[in-house]
Formats: C-alpha cells, sequence, structure tokens
C-alpha cells in the first residue's frame, strides 16, 4: 500500500512556474513508478509525465516536453513536478499516481489532487 498527497497547487499568472509535490508514505515507496495527471473543468483526465522508480527513466506527454520537468528524491519519498511557462490551459486538477511497472495501463495508488490555475 502506497498513501500519495499532493501539494504545492496554487494560483499563478502565465509564464509563471510552481513545483508540485507527491509525498508518499507507506511500504517500499523506491518500488513504485510515480506519474503526474491533471483534470481540467469539463476534459477527461490527461497523462503529464512518469518517473520509473529509481529516476533513470522519464517520459513526458509531448505538450509538457520543454515545460514541465519531473524528478524524485527516494531519501525524502516525493516526487516533484517543475512546471515553468505556464499557460492558462494548464489550469486543473493535479494528481500524482503510483503502480509498479513503468508506464502501466492504469496506476494503482492516486492522490487527492492539487489545484493548479493559471490566470491570463
Amino acid at each position: 500500500q502506497v498513501q500519495l498527497v499532493e501539494s504545492g497547487g496554487g494560483l499563478v499568472q502565465a509564464g509563471g512556474s510552481l513545483r508540485l509535490s507527491c509525498a508518499a508514505s507507506g511500504h517500499s515507496f523506491t518500488l513504485y513508478t510515480i506519474g503526474w495527471f491533471r483534470q481540467a473543468p469539463g476534459k477527461e483526465r490527461e497523462f503529464v509525465a512518469t518517473i520509473s522508480w529509481n529516476g533513470g527513466r522519464t517520459y513526458y506527454e509531448d505538450s509538457m516536453k520543454g515545460r514541465f520537468t519531473i524528478s524524485r528524491d527516494n531519501a525524502k519519498n516525493t516526487v516533484y513536478l517543475q512546471m515553468n511557462t505556464l499557460k492558462p490551459e494548464d489550469t486543473a486538477v493535479y494528481y500524482c499516481a503510483a503502480d509498479r511497472q513503468f508506464l502501466p495501463h492504469e496506476y494503482d495508488y492516486w492522490g487527492q489532487g492539487t489545484q493548479v490555475t493559471v490566470s491570463s
């Protein structure tokens, strides 16, 4: 079992930056791939990025490449999502999720989400 708690969301102007955190507790965090997803009002959930258990592999949705960076600190049981040059269309609830596989069809564990709002 892994419990995930997201933080770091908030209101930011277009062009600004935010760093989201996904703090994990529970058993064997280092065995898990962690992914970030987002869901905007009225839209389906969207994949953002994922990182392997040791940080050796990352994968991004094409539209996020170059603006978002995923990283992890296993000593702190935390995964980060650095978001730069934010746009109003990045407004969404951002979720982190955990799974033992890299790029699974469906992740096993989910956090409650953190709201990111980008004003124009």
